[in-house]
């Protein structure tokens, strides 16, 4: 299992890796100041995620919803169903 969560980490990091590289005039607006503390980390959103729902995460990704970060999860179960979830990075909260 932790192979696998490295394996998801190794597939996110490029993501935050081309946002970071990017100019910060194309990242945020001039005079506004942005906090990027999580209080729920992507390891730990796809640990509790999968705790929940009884399913394997096969796919996570971060993404900015109106400013805030939301970690977008695809999920798999035994008997085959996949569907997403999105965890709110600020407060963990699912949806």
């Amino acid at each position: 299992m932790n192979a696998w969560r490295a394996a998801v980490l190794f597939l996110w990091l490029p993501v935050v890796g081309a946002s970071a590289a990017a100019p910060a005039a194309a990242r945020e607006p001039v005079g506004r100041t942005v906090v990027a503390s999580a209080v729920v980390s992507m390891d730990q959103a796809v640990k509790m995620v999968e705790q929940r729902f009884h399913a394997r995460v096969v796919k996570a990704e971060a993404q900015k919803d109106n400013g805030r970060t939301v970690y977008v999860l695809r999920l798999l179960n035994d008997s085959g169903k996949v569907w997403t979830v999105r965890v709110d990075a600020a407060d963990g909260s699912v949806q």
